[in-house]
């Protein structure tokens, strides 16, 4: 089960469930990746609702590295998510929004 106090966030990816969070050196490599001018630019497009596929894909990747997956970007090109794009969207900004949450506002 994800954590949410840790930041976790649940995706069904091919069938088969994951867990997603931004560790420190999954947030420093997505900064470089999308060329944003910080995480609070990237957190900035999500609230406005402003972000882009590359965006989405980008954090569902470094979250998913963060909990532990050895896969690439590429391999999520052919992978199925349950939920479709639109879950994918709400996945990633939840899992911004819990990377950046303090302990009492989680859940």
């Amino acid at each position: 089960m994800a954590n949410p106090h840790a930041g976790e966030v649940a995706l069904i990816l091919d069938g088969q469930r994951h867990v997603m969070k931004l560790t420190l050196g999954a947030l420093a490599e997505l900064e470089t990746l999308l060329e944003a001018g910080g995480l609070v630019e990237l957190a900035e497009r999500f609230e406005a609702g402003a972000f882009s596929t590359r965006d989405v894909l980008a954090l569902i990747v470094a979250g998913l590295r963060g909990g532990g997956w050895q896969g690439r970007a590429e391999d999520l090109m052919q992978a199925e998510i349950e939920g479709g794009p639109m879950q994918a969207a709400r996945k990633a900004a939840e899992l911004m929004a819990r990377a950046f949450a303090l302990p009492e506002d989680a859940g």
